[in-house]
């Protein structure tokens, strides 16, 4: 996450609205909406690549650094925040520990010691390693190899190996096998054995099963139980590569009654997933799906937490793939039901593995609901489509009040991320070929589903779909939007809880616009933003400048039907939880709104929100699927409704837009009805059908909502 003292620099003259960010006000338009033309976009997007590339560096992170240490006491050596940095990412407390090394790169430079700061920039590699940035952990072990370490094994083999880590999770064997051996070389005796255990993972990837053998055969036994029972997934997957499957099974078997202390769950769980791969091969599809079966049973009791171990012996195992192994298991054996609820499941199961305990979640929000439920709740026009991206399709389902039907789609995961990003291209940049490509992804994703003229859509994404306008996808020469009212929600099950809970909402208007922080983060747009809105409303709350503190929203959060933010935010790339909405200074100090303290927010009174802000639309897709953003944070909260953008908009497009959307609220229509009204009164306009003007808007949560007039 970008630091404070660098932040200003892309925003000083305005919100860069990312993906997923705009409000209520700027979709009314007026001077305050941000693009006039999608040219605009484009440079936005030029700024925004330019402030990420900023975000996190060694520079930034001195910086913040100094701040935190400033305000540290007492005050540690700079050996003792190193220390701390690697216990806190070994906790999973990722952000934590990127501050703790940050302290420690505080100091390093300050005293100029090479040796603190070559032991910072390892602990930073070893933290960006296993929150999954990639770039920036290789980034900054090859910068802890350029500083000269006393003992240079405490150095030189982990940055090593967190290079071989980063080839490995890339899929360069050859590379990672190279950048280990090199590990190895440059390792103490005690962390030797888990360089080799890597090593050996590598070597079993690349396909060199010989000399896999052969090392795996000089590894000592771990003391500990944990790295043991991953030593012993090692050799299961030996043999499964040796293409000796029942072998495999064997050994998988014995693993699936191993006691490992209070964690034999987990790795039962991965004991009988091995059995499943070990069927698969043996071409047994039932039997290995009946082990998935076992393996995700009781998924639902095993501990959510973050095991470094799995990187130290080099397996980055992910949770999420036994699910998608489930999904296109049942799929492939006729079983609907069970491959839509485990699709289902699996979004739960990201949101808890997310927030491992972290942050309160309120008990809905991890609940699922069963196929037989949902169809309970629909009526009889109302259809979900839900999707769930494997590594070699797109397997979607359709559910009606009556029945469920699933469609398996030839597109592998690559290759359906290179479609999305090349249609939204050539939307937001206004391009003519957005029209064909809108053509080609309907044709794939919407054409096969079968649905029927008039049907109200709600759409489950997954992945790399999480950014795709639905609406502005093309079947048989019209848009979606014409046929169908779409909206879209992180999972069925929550959306199924909002809307059973929240039918309608009072118009009453609570507003947050251009917190006071200092001079360069004022927003004077936010500011007439929140105001045209609330002349709108005349029942309103408004709470400008200095008084729009964190404490003023945790207190009105409870009682605000209608909620309106418009402010900077940040989204954190290492940690989602502490991805930040900053609001006043408080006490003199600057204040910020963090993802883990929204989850814990009564907002449950909440039927609508609404984001003004830069980076709070999406949050971070990862492999399995979106798992944490301001989006997920506030509907777990409770949040009935959002109404978010995927790009910047234009002022006459949105002046309609809205115009129609809230005329139609107030003839008593719900806002999927309304959303779609208003999406077609732009595009009837020529000079504005492109998507680009009508496509960016989304519904998310609630599509039943009914809201009473504004003024």
């Amino acid at each position: 996450m970008q630091s404070l003292s660098g932040f200003g620099r892309a925003h000083l003259a305005r919100r860069w609205i990312g993906a997923g960010a705009l409000g209520i006000a700027a979709l009314l338009g007026g001077p305050w909406a941000l693009a006039q033309a999608p040219d605009a976009e484009a440079a936005a997007s030029k700024q925004e690549q330019a402030r990420l590339a900023d975000t996190d560096t060694l520079l930034a992170l001195s910086n913040d650094g100094a701040v935190l240490y400033g305000q540290d006491s007492p005050k540690l050596s700079g050996y003792q925040y190193c220390s701390q940095a690697v216990a806190l990412a070994e906790a999973g407390e990722f952000r934590q520990s990127v501050r703790a090394a940050s302290k420690a790169l505080h100091l390093a430079n300050t005293t100029r010691d090479p040796n603190l700061l070559a032991m910072a920039n390892r602990d930073l590699a070893i933290v960006y390693s296993y929150s999954g940035q990639l770039e920036k952990a290789e980034e900054f072990a090859r910068e802890a190899l350029k500083h000269e370490a006393r003992d240079p094994k405490l150095v030189v083999g982990p940055a090593n190996k967190v290079i071989g880590d980063v080839q490995t999770r890339r899929g360069d064997y050859a590379g990672a096998v190279a950048t280990y051996e090199t590990a190895l070389a440059n390792s103490s005796q005690r962390y030797a054995p888990l360089v080799q255990s890597s090593l050996v993972n590598a070597l079993i990837e690349s396909g060199d099963t010989s000399r896999a053998r052969q090392l795996l055969g000089t590894l000592p036994t771990p003391r500990e139980a944990p790295l043991a029972a991953q030593l012993e997934r090692t050799r299961a997957r030996l043999l499964l590569a040796e293409n000796k499957p029942a072998e495999a099974r064997d050994l998988y078997m014995q693993l699936t009654t191993r006691a490992v202390g209070t964690d034999s769950g987990y790795y039962r769980l991965w004991a009988w997933d091995g059995v499943a791969r070990s069927e698969l091969a043996l071409g047994q599809k039932q039997a290995a799906a009946d082990a998935v079966g076992r393996a995700l049973g009781s998924v639902d009791a095993v501990r959510a937490k973050f095991r470094s171990e799995e990187f130290k012996m080099g397996l980055f195992s992910d949770l999420q793939s036994v699910f998608e192994r489930g999904v296109g298991l049942y799929s492939d054996v006729g079983d609907s039901r069970q491959a839509f609820e485990l699709s289902e499941r699996s979004r739960s199961r990201a949101l808890l593995d997310a927030v491992r305990g972290r942050a309160r979640l309120n008990s809905e929000a991890a609940a699922t609901v069963d196929l037989a439920t949902l169809q309970r709740t629909l009526a009889p026009d109302e259809r979900v489509l839900q999707f769930h991206a494997l590594p070699d399709r797109l397997q979607a389902w359709v559910v009606s009040p009556a029945g469920i039907e699933a469609k398996s789609i030839a597109i592998k995961r690559d290759d359906l991320i290179e479609l999305v990003e090349t249609f939204r291209n050539s939307v937001v940049r206004g391009r003519r070929a957005a029209i064909g490509n809108a053509d080609k992804l309907g044709a794939a994703l919407i054409g096969p589903l079968g649905l029927k003229a008039g049907e109200r859509l709600v759409i489950v994404p997954h992945g790399p779909l999480h950014y795709l306008p639905f609406q502005a996808l093309r079947v048989d020469g019209r848009y979606l939007i014409e046929t169908h009212p779409v909206s879209v929600a992180p999972s069925m099950s929550i959306a199924v809880q909002l809307a059973q809970r929240s039918p309608r909402a009072e118009a009453v208007l609570t507003a947050f616009g251009n917190p006071r922080i200092e001079d360069k983060y004022d927003l004077p747009g936010a500011e007439t933003e929140v105001k045209q809105l609330a002349r709108l409303f005349p029942r309103n709350s408004v709470y400008m400048g200095a008084a729009a503190t964190k404490t003023q929203f945790r207190d009105v959060a409870a009682r605000a039907p209608l909620m309106h933010v418009a402010a900077h935010a940040e989204a954190d790339q290492v940690d989602p939880l502490y991805s930040r909405i900053l609001l006043a200074n408080e006490d003199g100090k600057q204040n910020f709104l963090e993802a883990h303290e929204i989850l814990g927010l009564p907002m449950q009174g909440s039927a609508l929100v609404t984001l003004s802000a830069c980076e709070s639309g999406l949050g971070r897709v990862t492999q399995g699927d979106e798992v944490l953003g301001f989006t997920r944070s506030f509907l777990s909260a409770g949040t009935g409704s959002l109404i978010s953008s995927l790009w910047p908009v234009s002022d006459d497009a949105t002046a309609i837009l809205m115009g129609t959307l809230y005329g139609e609220l107030a003839k008593g229509r719900d806002i999927q009805q309304a959303m779609q009204a208003g999406q077609l009164a732009v595009l009837k306009e020529p000079r504005m059908s492109h998507p680009f003007f009508w496509a960016p808007f989304n519904l998310i949560g609630n599509w039943r909502l009914k809201v009473g007039s504004p003024a």
